[in-house]
């Protein structure tokens, strides 16, 4: 069985469950083709590569159409691998569809993060900063970072002003609200990371597979 899907992050809406207004986020996941399968014989582990997102044909390089000639399908924007505990059960050329989530309760959404450019210690990592009177001359510094003469260096790890954003980002646990299966359209409660158009990854969550 393959626990996930790819897609795209439209944005966030809302809509009715029983009696209350639920914030989600909505994730078009179009049909995910597998353009190749691995096994632990060819290539030490099992896996399926999944092609998705529309592209034109000019846009796609000599070495790739001739990867999704050999596998026989459209080319696509986008290839991703997902494990699989035995690849044999896959072939080239099967689907991926939201269904597969139409009884999945909660799922795992895994995304990259908004790019922030370069950000301080107080945005960054929500440190609380120094007095905000004309007397200080601490307000938005990091800090003591390290010691005089031992070690006479800053440690690594230490939170330092730098670039924010741009990161692998999980949200686990998040509840599937509604399975458009004629419009490709998984909804999902809460929000999710990334910016509109974004690709996403959707896994069922481990207790469920």
């Amino acid at each position: 069985m393959i626990n996930a899907i790819f897609g795209k992050k439209l944005g966030m809406t809302q809509v009715w469950q029983d009696d209350e207004v639920v914030a989600v986020t909505v994730v078009q996941a179009e049909p995910n083709v597998i353009c190749q399968v691995k096994s632990k014989e060819t290539d030490g582990y099992d896996a399926v590569q999944m092609a998705f997102g529309y592209v034109k044909p000019t846009r796609v390089n000599k070495p790739m159409q001739g990867h999704f000639s050999k596998a026989g399908i459209d080319p696509k924007k986008h290839l991703r691998e997902v494990r699989v505990e035995d690849a044999s059960e896959h072939k080239v050329g099967d689907e991926q569809t939201v269904a597969a989530f139409a009884d999945v309760k909660k799922v795992d959404v895994t995304g990259t993060s908004k790019g922030k450019g370069f950000a301080g210690v107080m945005k960054r990592y929500g440190f609380r900063g120094g007095p905000g009177g004309h007397g200080a001359h601490f307000h938005r510094a990091p800090g003591s970072v390290g010691q005089c003469a031992t070690p006479s260096r800053v440690f690594k790890g230490v939170r330092l002003p730098g670039h924010m954003g741009c990161d692998t980002v999980t949200v686990k646990n998040l509840e599937v609200i509604r399975v458009d299966e004629e419009q490709n359209l998984l909804l999902i409660k809460g929000a999710v990371p990334g910016s509109k158009n974004g690709v996403v990854r959707v896994r069922m969550t481990k207790t469920q597979q």
